[in-house]
Protein backbone atom coordinates (compact mmCIF):
# COMPACT_ATOMS: atom_id res chain seq x y z
CA UNK A 1 0.00 0.00 0.00
CA UNK A 2 0.76 3.56 -0.75
CA UNK A 3 0.29 7.16 0.31
CA UNK A 4 1.32 10.01 -1.45
CA UNK A 5 1.65 13.51 0.73
CA UNK A 6 3.90 16.79 0.29
CA UNK A 7 5.91 16.30 2.87
CA UNK A 8 6.93 13.41 5.15
CA UNK A 9 7.81 14.04 9.01
CA UNK A 10 9.68 11.16 10.64
CA UNK A 11 9.79 11.53 14.15
CA UNK A 12 6.35 13.10 16.39
CA UNK A 13 8.92 14.71 19.62
CA UNK A 14 8.40 18.33 20.30
CA UNK A 15 10.14 19.51 17.37
CA UNK A 16 8.44 17.13 14.88
CA UNK A 17 5.27 17.46 16.19
CA UNK A 18 5.61 21.31 15.82
CA UNK A 19 6.78 21.30 12.25
CA UNK A 20 4.38 18.81 11.02
CA UNK A 21 1.44 21.15 12.41
CA UNK A 22 2.38 23.99 10.96
CA UNK A 23 2.93 22.78 7.93
CA UNK A 24 -0.60 21.21 7.60
CA UNK A 25 -1.91 24.55 8.62
CA UNK A 26 0.02 26.09 5.79
CA UNK A 27 -1.61 23.54 3.68
CA UNK A 28 0.83 21.12 3.11
CA UNK A 29 -0.67 16.98 3.19
CA UNK A 30 1.97 15.82 5.97
CA UNK A 31 2.72 12.61 7.25
CA UNK A 32 3.87 12.31 10.74
CA UNK A 33 5.36 9.17 11.75
CA UNK A 34 6.81 7.89 14.78
CA UNK A 35 7.64 5.01 16.70
CA UNK A 36 6.18 5.70 19.91
CA UNK A 37 2.23 5.36 21.07
CA UNK A 38 0.46 9.14 21.63
CA UNK A 39 1.60 10.74 24.63
CA UNK A 40 -0.90 10.39 27.63
CA UNK A 41 -1.21 13.36 30.02
CA UNK A 42 -2.61 12.29 34.09
CA UNK A 43 -2.72 15.48 36.13
CA UNK A 44 -3.10 13.27 39.02
CA UNK A 45 0.79 11.57 38.17
CA UNK A 46 4.13 12.95 39.28
CA UNK A 47 5.93 15.12 36.95
CA UNK A 48 7.51 14.18 33.62
CA UNK A 49 11.35 13.98 34.96
CA UNK A 50 12.17 15.81 31.20
CA UNK A 51 11.44 19.40 31.18
CA UNK A 52 12.69 22.10 29.24
CA UNK A 53 12.83 25.77 29.65
CA UNK A 54 10.22 27.13 26.71
CA UNK A 55 11.25 30.73 25.59
CA UNK A 56 9.31 33.74 24.88
CA UNK A 57 9.73 32.83 21.34
CA UNK A 58 8.59 29.17 21.43
CA UNK A 59 5.53 30.33 23.36
CA UNK A 60 4.79 32.77 20.50
CA UNK A 61 5.13 30.01 18.00
CA UNK A 62 3.09 27.29 20.26
CA UNK A 63 0.95 30.07 20.34
CA UNK A 64 0.24 30.34 16.33
CA UNK A 65 0.09 26.51 16.03
CA UNK A 66 -2.77 26.42 18.69
CA UNK A 67 -0.81 23.91 21.37
CA UNK A 68 -0.31 26.76 23.93
CA UNK A 69 -3.42 27.34 25.16
CA UNK A 70 -3.61 23.52 25.90
CA UNK A 71 0.27 23.55 27.61
CA UNK A 72 -1.43 26.45 30.34
CA UNK A 73 -4.72 23.98 30.87
CA UNK A 74 -1.93 21.07 31.97
CA UNK A 75 1.18 22.07 33.55
CA UNK A 76 3.25 25.01 33.01
CA UNK A 77 5.36 27.45 35.57
CA UNK A 78 6.34 30.60 34.34
CA UNK A 79 9.74 32.00 35.60
CA UNK A 80 10.54 35.58 36.21
CA UNK A 81 14.05 35.62 37.23
CA UNK A 82 16.69 34.27 36.16
CA UNK A 83 20.35 33.96 38.31
CA UNK A 84 23.67 32.61 37.47
CA UNK A 85 26.76 32.67 40.09
CA UNK A 86 30.57 31.37 40.24
CA UNK A 87 30.28 28.92 43.66
CA UNK A 88 33.76 27.67 43.48
CA UNK A 89 36.07 27.93 46.49
CA UNK A 90 39.45 29.40 46.01
CA UNK A 91 41.40 32.13 47.47
CA UNK A 92 40.64 34.68 44.23
CA UNK A 93 37.27 34.82 45.77
CA UNK A 94 38.66 37.64 48.49
CA UNK A 95 39.44 39.60 45.79
CA UNK A 96 36.08 39.76 43.91
CA UNK A 97 33.62 38.91 46.48
CA UNK A 98 30.69 35.88 45.23
CA UNK A 99 27.82 38.90 45.75
CA UNK A 100 29.47 41.00 43.11
CA UNK A 101 29.46 38.55 40.75
CA UNK A 102 25.79 37.20 41.16
CA UNK A 103 23.92 38.20 37.65
CA UNK A 104 20.18 37.97 37.99
CA UNK A 105 17.76 38.79 35.20
CA UNK A 106 14.18 39.77 36.28
CA UNK A 107 11.62 39.66 33.55
CA UNK A 108 10.29 43.70 34.93
CA UNK A 109 13.90 45.12 33.92
CA UNK A 110 13.51 43.45 30.29
CA UNK A 111 9.70 44.90 29.77
CA UNK A 112 8.32 41.68 30.02
CA UNK A 113 5.71 39.81 32.38
CA UNK A 114 8.25 36.92 32.32
CA UNK A 115 10.69 35.06 31.21
CA UNK A 116 9.59 32.24 30.03
CA UNK A 117 8.12 28.89 31.22
CA UNK A 118 9.71 25.80 32.88
CA UNK A 119 7.11 22.35 31.20
CA UNK A 120 7.11 19.47 31.37
CA UNK A 121 8.46 17.37 27.82
CA UNK A 122 4.93 15.24 27.81
CA UNK A 123 2.78 18.10 28.45
CA UNK A 124 4.26 20.26 25.47
CA UNK A 125 4.62 17.03 23.08
CA UNK A 126 0.56 16.13 23.78
CA UNK A 127 -0.40 19.57 23.59
CA UNK A 128 1.64 19.32 19.71
CA UNK A 129 -0.01 16.02 19.11
CA UNK A 130 -3.34 17.27 19.68
CA UNK A 131 -2.80 20.12 17.51
CA UNK A 132 -1.55 18.03 15.25
CA UNK A 133 -4.47 15.36 15.17
CA UNK A 134 -7.14 18.82 14.68
CA UNK A 135 -5.01 19.33 11.37
CA UNK A 136 -6.95 18.18 8.55
CA UNK A 137 -3.81 18.28 6.75
CA UNK A 138 -1.94 16.21 8.78
CA UNK A 139 -2.05 11.85 9.08
CA UNK A 140 -0.44 10.87 12.22
CA UNK A 141 1.24 7.59 12.42
CA UNK A 142 2.63 5.98 15.31
CA UNK A 143 3.80 2.74 16.34
CA UNK A 144 6.19 2.25 13.32
CA UNK A 145 9.41 3.18 12.62
CA UNK A 146 11.08 3.70 8.61
CA UNK A 147 12.78 0.53 7.42
CA UNK A 148 14.33 2.63 4.51
CA UNK A 149 14.27 5.94 1.96
CA UNK A 150 14.33 5.77 -1.43
CA UNK A 151 14.97 9.03 -3.79
CA UNK A 152 14.13 9.27 -7.28
CA UNK A 153 14.42 12.06 -9.28
CA UNK A 154 11.08 13.80 -8.45
CA UNK A 155 9.71 12.09 -5.01
CA UNK A 156 11.19 10.25 -1.99
CA UNK A 157 9.87 6.57 -0.55
CA UNK A 158 9.40 6.00 3.03
CA UNK A 159 8.98 2.56 3.65
CA UNK A 160 7.92 1.72 6.98
CA UNK A 161 8.55 -1.23 9.29
CA UNK A 162 4.71 -2.79 8.31
CA UNK A 163 6.04 -2.63 4.38
CA UNK A 164 3.85 0.22 3.94
CA UNK A 165 5.25 3.33 1.96
CA UNK A 166 4.61 6.95 1.59
CA UNK A 167 6.15 9.08 -0.64
CA UNK A 168 6.49 12.59 -0.97
CA UNK A 169 8.57 15.75 -2.74
CA UNK A 170 10.66 15.95 1.34
CA UNK A 171 11.53 14.00 3.97
CA UNK A 172 11.84 16.00 7.54
CA UNK A 173 14.09 14.48 9.62
CA UNK A 174 13.05 15.10 13.24
CA UNK A 175 13.51 11.97 15.20
CA UNK A 176 16.62 12.83 17.60
CA UNK A 177 20.12 12.90 17.82
CA UNK A 178 20.68 9.38 16.52
CA UNK A 179 18.46 9.62 13.99
CA UNK A 180 17.74 7.12 11.06
CA UNK A 181 16.77 9.18 8.56
CA UNK A 182 20.02 11.51 9.04
CA UNK A 183 21.72 7.48 8.57
CA UNK A 184 19.75 6.76 5.44
CA UNK A 185 20.39 10.03 3.60
CA UNK A 186 24.07 9.65 4.32
CA UNK A 187 24.36 12.68 6.36
CA UNK A 188 27.39 12.81 8.66
CA UNK A 189 28.21 14.85 11.64
CA UNK A 190 30.69 15.84 13.75
CA UNK A 191 30.46 14.86 17.53
CA UNK A 192 32.59 16.13 20.47
CA UNK A 193 31.98 13.94 23.92
CA UNK A 194 31.74 16.39 27.49
CA UNK A 195 33.77 14.30 30.44
CA UNK A 196 30.69 15.14 32.54
CA UNK A 197 27.02 14.06 32.55
CA UNK A 198 23.70 15.59 33.50
CA UNK A 199 21.89 14.18 36.49
CA UNK A 200 17.77 15.22 36.66
CA UNK A 201 16.14 15.04 39.63
CA UNK A 202 12.57 15.15 39.82
CA UNK A 203 11.80 16.01 43.82
CA UNK A 204 9.15 17.68 46.48
CA UNK A 205 10.15 20.97 48.44
CA UNK A 206 8.44 22.53 51.75
CA UNK A 207 7.40 25.89 50.71
CA UNK A 208 5.40 27.76 47.65
CA UNK A 209 5.89 27.63 43.89
CA UNK A 210 9.22 29.86 43.00
CA UNK A 211 9.54 31.98 40.40
CA UNK A 212 13.28 32.12 39.76
CA UNK A 213 14.92 29.66 37.83
CA UNK A 214 18.92 29.59 38.96
CA UNK A 215 22.51 28.05 37.98
CA UNK A 216 25.75 27.64 40.60
CA UNK A 217 28.75 27.07 38.57
CA UNK A 218 31.04 24.50 40.21
CA UNK A 219 34.35 23.08 39.29
CA UNK A 220 32.69 19.81 38.51
CA UNK A 221 29.76 21.34 36.62
CA UNK A 222 26.73 23.50 37.29
CA UNK A 223 23.80 22.68 39.78
CA UNK A 224 20.45 24.19 38.42
CA UNK A 225 17.20 25.00 40.31
CA UNK A 226 14.07 24.45 38.08
CA UNK A 227 10.74 25.14 39.64
CA UNK A 228 7.81 23.56 38.39
CA UNK A 229 3.64 23.75 39.54
CA UNK A 230 2.38 23.19 42.96
CA UNK A 231 2.15 19.36 44.55
CA UNK A 232 -1.50 19.97 45.24
CA UNK A 233 -3.97 18.77 48.82
CA UNK A 234 -2.21 15.42 48.81
CA UNK A 235 0.99 16.85 50.39
CA UNK A 236 0.14 20.78 51.39
CA UNK A 237 2.71 23.04 51.63
CA UNK A 238 4.75 21.66 48.81
CA UNK A 239 5.90 21.99 45.51
CA UNK A 240 7.62 20.73 42.82
CA UNK A 241 10.88 20.94 41.39
CA UNK A 242 13.56 19.86 38.73
CA UNK A 243 16.94 19.73 39.32
CA UNK A 244 20.07 18.95 37.61
CA UNK A 245 23.49 17.86 39.25
CA UNK A 246 26.37 17.88 36.11
CA UNK A 247 29.34 16.04 37.45
CA UNK A 248 31.79 13.03 36.25
CA UNK A 249 30.00 9.65 35.45
CA UNK A 250 31.71 8.05 38.58
CA UNK A 251 30.50 10.47 41.00
CA UNK A 252 26.63 10.66 39.06
CA UNK A 253 26.84 6.78 39.57
CA UNK A 254 27.05 6.72 43.17
CA UNK A 255 24.72 9.36 43.83
CA UNK A 256 21.84 7.57 42.02
CA UNK A 257 22.99 4.51 43.81
CA UNK A 258 21.78 6.12 47.56
CA UNK A 259 18.90 5.76 49.10
CA UNK A 260 15.91 8.51 48.81
CA UNK A 261 17.21 9.97 52.30
CA UNK A 262 21.08 9.80 52.01
CA UNK A 263 20.82 11.50 48.38
CA UNK A 264 18.41 14.38 49.66
CA UNK A 265 20.75 14.71 52.31
CA UNK A 266 23.62 15.22 49.85
CA UNK A 267 21.94 17.80 47.65
CA UNK A 268 21.39 19.76 50.47
CA UNK A 269 24.66 19.67 51.31
CA UNK A 270 25.80 20.07 47.79
CA UNK A 271 23.92 22.79 46.31
CA UNK A 272 23.60 26.46 47.05
CA UNK A 273 22.19 27.39 50.37
CA UNK A 274 19.01 29.26 48.67
CA UNK A 275 17.92 25.59 47.50
CA UNK A 276 14.64 24.82 49.72
CA UNK A 277 14.33 22.07 52.09
CA UNK A 278 13.46 19.08 50.45
CA UNK A 279 10.72 16.38 51.44
CA UNK A 280 10.65 13.54 48.80
CA UNK A 281 13.07 12.40 45.79
CA UNK A 282 10.15 11.07 43.01
CA UNK A 283 12.95 10.20 40.28
CA UNK A 284 16.40 10.45 39.24
CA UNK A 285 18.00 9.59 35.62
CA UNK A 286 21.65 10.31 34.25
CA UNK A 287 22.52 10.65 30.42
CA UNK A 288 25.86 11.74 28.62
CA UNK A 289 26.16 15.20 26.83
CA UNK A 290 27.83 16.16 23.43
CA UNK A 291 28.15 18.83 21.09
CA UNK A 292 26.84 17.16 17.73
CA UNK A 293 26.15 18.94 14.47
CA UNK A 294 25.35 17.41 11.14
CA UNK A 295 27.78 18.26 8.45
CA UNK A 296 24.85 19.24 6.21
CA UNK A 297 21.03 20.12 7.26
CA UNK A 298 20.09 18.38 3.58
CA UNK A 299 20.93 15.87 1.15
CA UNK A 300 18.93 15.79 -2.11
CA UNK A 301 15.25 15.46 -0.61
CA UNK A 302 15.44 14.90 2.54
CA UNK A 303 16.21 18.20 5.20
CA UNK A 304 16.88 17.92 9.19
CA UNK A 305 15.56 19.96 12.33
CA UNK A 306 16.18 20.03 15.91
CA UNK A 307 18.17 17.42 17.30
CA UNK A 308 18.92 15.50 13.96
CA UNK A 309 20.60 18.82 12.87
CA UNK A 310 22.58 19.62 15.90
CA UNK A 311 22.79 18.99 19.70
CA UNK A 312 24.53 21.34 22.27
CA UNK A 313 25.35 20.86 25.85
CA UNK A 314 21.82 21.94 27.85
CA UNK A 315 23.73 24.39 30.28
CA UNK A 316 20.99 26.83 29.36
CA UNK A 317 18.51 24.79 28.11
CA UNK A 318 18.22 25.89 25.05
CA UNK A 319 17.65 22.87 22.67
CA UNK A 320 13.87 22.91 22.27
CA UNK A 321 14.06 26.57 21.55
CA UNK A 322 16.81 26.19 18.62
CA UNK A 323 14.38 23.51 17.28
CA UNK A 324 11.65 25.48 17.59
CA UNK A 325 13.77 27.94 15.87
CA UNK A 326 14.94 25.58 12.79
CA UNK A 327 10.77 24.52 12.52
CA UNK A 328 10.07 27.95 11.68
CA UNK A 329 12.73 28.69 9.36
CA UNK A 330 11.91 25.35 7.46
CA UNK A 331 8.40 26.36 7.48
CA UNK A 332 8.89 29.88 5.62
CA UNK A 333 11.33 28.18 2.97
CA UNK A 334 8.39 25.56 2.43
CA UNK A 335 5.84 28.14 1.93
CA UNK A 336 8.43 30.70 -0.29
CA UNK A 337 9.19 27.24 -2.67
CA UNK A 338 5.57 26.73 -2.83
CA UNK A 339 4.47 30.54 -4.06
CA UNK A 340 7.66 30.62 -6.34
CA UNK A 341 5.93 27.32 -8.16
CA UNK A 342 9.46 25.49 -7.00
CA UNK A 343 10.16 21.89 -5.95
CA UNK A 344 9.77 21.90 -2.05
CA UNK A 345 13.04 20.16 -2.53
CA UNK A 346 15.03 23.14 -4.55
CA UNK A 347 18.44 23.38 -3.08
CA UNK A 348 17.81 27.26 -3.26
CA UNK A 349 15.40 26.93 -0.42
CA UNK A 350 16.74 24.48 1.33
CA UNK A 351 20.67 26.31 1.10
CA UNK A 352 18.68 29.13 2.37
CA UNK A 353 17.28 27.12 5.32
CA UNK A 354 20.05 26.18 6.30
CA UNK A 355 22.95 29.58 5.60
CA UNK A 356 19.86 30.92 7.90
CA UNK A 357 20.21 28.34 11.09
CA UNK A 358 23.91 27.07 10.95
CA UNK A 359 25.45 30.08 11.76
CA UNK A 360 22.68 30.59 15.30
CA UNK A 361 23.20 27.19 16.18
CA UNK A 362 27.10 27.23 15.78
CA UNK A 363 26.45 30.67 17.63
CA UNK A 364 24.62 28.65 20.61
CA UNK A 365 26.68 25.65 20.60
CA UNK A 366 30.01 28.06 20.65
CA UNK A 367 28.69 30.10 23.44
CA UNK A 368 27.73 26.84 25.59
CA UNK A 369 31.38 25.31 25.03
CA UNK A 370 32.91 28.45 26.14
CA UNK A 371 30.55 28.16 29.51
CA UNK A 372 31.63 24.52 29.70
CA UNK A 373 35.32 25.38 29.72
CA UNK A 374 35.45 28.41 31.77
CA UNK A 375 33.25 27.55 34.53
CA UNK A 376 34.71 23.80 34.75
CA UNK A 377 38.40 25.15 35.39
CA UNK A 378 40.26 26.02 38.76
CA UNK A 379 43.60 27.29 37.16
CA UNK A 380 43.45 30.69 39.09
CA UNK A 381 43.55 33.41 36.20
CA UNK A 382 40.85 31.76 34.72
CA UNK A 383 38.68 31.91 37.92
CA UNK A 384 39.72 35.52 38.39
CA UNK A 385 38.61 36.32 34.36
CA UNK A 386 35.19 34.45 34.95
CA UNK A 387 34.52 36.17 38.17
CA UNK A 388 35.34 39.50 36.39
CA UNK A 389 32.99 38.98 33.49
CA UNK A 390 30.66 38.15 35.74
CA UNK A 391 30.95 41.20 37.84
CA UNK A 392 30.83 43.42 34.25
CA UNK A 393 27.63 42.07 33.23
CA UNK A 394 26.23 43.01 36.62
CA UNK A 395 27.57 46.65 35.89
CA UNK A 396 26.63 46.70 32.45
CA UNK A 397 22.73 46.28 32.60
CA UNK A 398 21.80 47.19 29.33
CA UNK A 399 24.03 45.73 27.19
CA UNK A 400 23.05 42.55 29.67
CA UNK A 401 19.41 43.10 29.60
CA UNK A 402 19.75 43.04 25.60
CA UNK A 403 21.23 39.89 24.92
CA UNK A 404 18.90 38.84 27.37
CA UNK A 405 16.04 39.83 25.59
CA UNK A 406 17.49 38.24 22.42
CA UNK A 407 17.89 34.63 24.49
CA UNK A 408 14.62 34.99 26.20
CA UNK A 409 13.25 35.14 22.25
CA UNK A 410 11.60 38.53 23.17
CA UNK A 411 13.74 40.28 20.45
CA UNK A 412 13.97 38.56 17.65
CA UNK A 413 17.81 39.93 16.35
CA UNK A 414 20.89 40.00 18.51
CA UNK A 415 22.31 43.32 19.12
CA UNK A 416 25.00 44.73 15.94
CA UNK A 417 27.48 45.12 18.71
CA UNK A 418 27.59 41.19 19.48
CA UNK A 419 26.94 40.09 16.22
CA UNK A 420 29.90 41.46 14.82
CA UNK A 421 32.09 39.99 18.14
CA UNK A 422 30.60 36.84 17.80
CA UNK A 423 31.14 36.67 13.92
CA UNK A 424 35.12 37.26 14.36
CA UNK A 425 35.29 34.39 16.91
CA UNK A 426 37.83 31.93 15.61
CA UNK A 427 36.92 28.56 14.99
CA UNK A 428 32.87 29.34 14.67
CA UNK A 429 32.83 28.33 11.22
CA UNK A 430 34.32 25.03 12.04
CA UNK A 431 31.26 23.97 14.36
Amino acid sequence: MTQAFDIVVVGAGMVGAALATGLGQAGFSVALVDRAPPPVFDPQASPDIRVSALSAGSERYLASLGAWNSILGMRATPYRRLAVWDDTRHPLQNIVPRKLTEVEFDATQLGAPHLGHIVENSVTQQALWQAAEAEPQVSLIHGLGVSSLTQSGNEVTVRLDDGRELTAALVVGADGARSRVRELAGIGTSRNQYSQQAMVISLRYQGPVEDITWQGFHPSGPRAFLPLHSAGPDHPGESWASLVWYDSPDELARLKALGEDALMAEIQSAFPACLPPLSHIDARASFPIARQHARHYFAGRVVLAGDSAHTINPLAGQGVNLGFQDAQALQAMLREARRAGDDLASSHWLDQYEHQRRPANRRMMLTMDLFYHLFSNQVPPVHLLRNLGLGAARALPFARNRVARYAMGIDEELPAMVKQITARIPGLNQL
